[in-house]
């Protein structure tokens, strides 16, 4: 069926000027809502411009209150009769503006095109488990994401390259960080701090790691190490004592002295053999005191310092193994906590005196009045009455209180 031809130059004349933008512009809202051209459409301040181009659009003046009020089939009935529109305001609009998509349509167009962004995430999270919680986070809030991509134009390729990302991931045997981009992603840059892809990665990856919350460079670095990827394979070190199985760790238990071993040379030369028992414990100063004491009479232990590293890691994932058990122990406190839940998601312990028993016994034989308690609560799944015994008695004990039990537990 055709339609009869709007008088397009005439139409422009009278409702296409800038004194009637603000009608046109509501007629064309109401389109886009699906809501009917009928009834009245007010402009609260009008200026004398829009009251006479209203007064010559309706052949008369729209009414002498403060608001500039127009019917809108009023200028419906005007364009049809006088044969500008024939078809009445909504072609009329259409003409002037261009074709109208109804917001209903938008919405769902929208809505589509974000559920194919989602889908390598949506994909990653049925071959990844542990991923399933995190990417429904991502796609149903969506709030990091839609910072990061406004469009999903824009957060399709981003979430494509971190299903890639978080696939390969842990990274066994650690490797380089820029080395791995460039394998997975086509760039060494292309998870180099600051980038979107990076920024996603990391909240994945404490996901799959148990990696703390935190910031700044240092803490994206031991996120990063958490999962195997390294910014380089000689700053990430691991402290211990008295173990052996090199020519170097040889010679330092000779000596009784403590070791520094890098990622790189437990990548490239690991220990060949493993002791029965290895301890472990947070603290320099129980590592240090054990040197001090028993020389290389001391058993042998591994020192995390915090949060373990890629080496630290590696190196206890090498000694298992091999066939060794470990014993840990840490800081009494809800980051302790915390340190031994990461560890043990990664390499199997047992409670060397880390138990509420201990903790009760160390609160009871304190000299001084141990520190309150601060931060966010931890659970100890290898005790669970260990952390309602922080939260009863609200006092942090460090390895250091406790430091004459462990070592006697160290004298070999």
């Amino acid at each position: 069926m055709n339609r009869a031809p709007v008088d397009e130059a005439r139409l422009r004349r009278l409702l296409g000027g800038p004194d009637l933008a603000w009608l046109v512009e509501r007629v064309r809202r109401r389109l886009e809502r699906g809501q009917p051209l009928t009834g009245p459409v007010s402009l609260a301040a009008p200026n004398p411009a829009q009251r006479v181009a209203a007064e010559r659009l309706l052949g008369r003046a729209p009414g002498g209150g403060r608001a500039l009020t127009v019917r809108l089939d009023t200028v419906d009935a005007v364009l049809v009769r006088s044969g500008i529109s024939p078809e009445g305001l909504k072609v009329a609009v259409t003409t002037l503006t261009g074709p109208v998509v109804p917001l209903d349509e938008v919405r769902r167009s929208e809505e589509q095109a974000w559920a194919e962004a989602y889908a390598p995430l949506t994909a990653l999270a049925g071959e990844v488990p542990a991923l399933a919680e995190w990417a429904a986070r991502v796609c149903e809030g969506g709030l990091l994401l839609r910072r990061i991509a406004a469009t999903p134009e824009a957060a399709g390729p981003l979430l494509d390259q971190v299903a890639r990302v978080l696939r390969e991931l842990p990274a066994e045997p650690p490797r380089s960080l820029s080395v791995f981009a460039a394998d997975v992603l086509g760039s060494a840059h292309a998870l180099d701090d600051g980038t979107p892809a990076a920024t996603l990665c990391i909240s994945g990856i404490r996901v799959l790691t148990g990696h703390p919350d935190g910031a700044g460079g240092a803490w994206r670095r031991a996120a990063w190490a958490s999962a195997g990827l390294l910014r380089d394979d000689v700053s990430s070190t691991v402290l211990t004592l008295n173990l052996r199985g090199t020519p170097a760790l040889d010679w330092m238990a000779e000596t009784g002295e403590p070791c520094v071993l890098t990622l790189r040379q437990l990548a490239h030369r690991p220990p060949r053999t493993a002791p029965p028992v290895v301890h472990i414990c947070e603290n320099p100063a129980v590592l240090s005191a054990a040197a001090d004491t028993h020389g290389p009479d001391a058993l042998p232990l591994v020192c995390l310092q915090g949060q373990p590293s890629a080496a630290a890691l590696a190196l206890l994932a090498h000694l298992h193994e091999l066939g060794a058990t470990f014993r840990y122990h840490g800081d009494f406190d809800w980051g302790g906590l915390r340190i031994a839940t990461t560890l043990h998601q990664h390499v199997p312990w047992q409670p060397w005196r880390y138990s509420a028993v201990d903790y009760r016994a160390a609160v009871k034989a304190a000299h001084h009045a141990p520190r309150p308690l601060t931060g966010v609560v931890a659970p100890s799944p290898w005790d669970l009455d260990l952390a309602p015994a922080l939260t009863e008695h609200g006092v942090r004990i460090e390895e250091e209180a406790v430091l004459d039990v462990l070592l006697r537990d160290l004298a070999g």
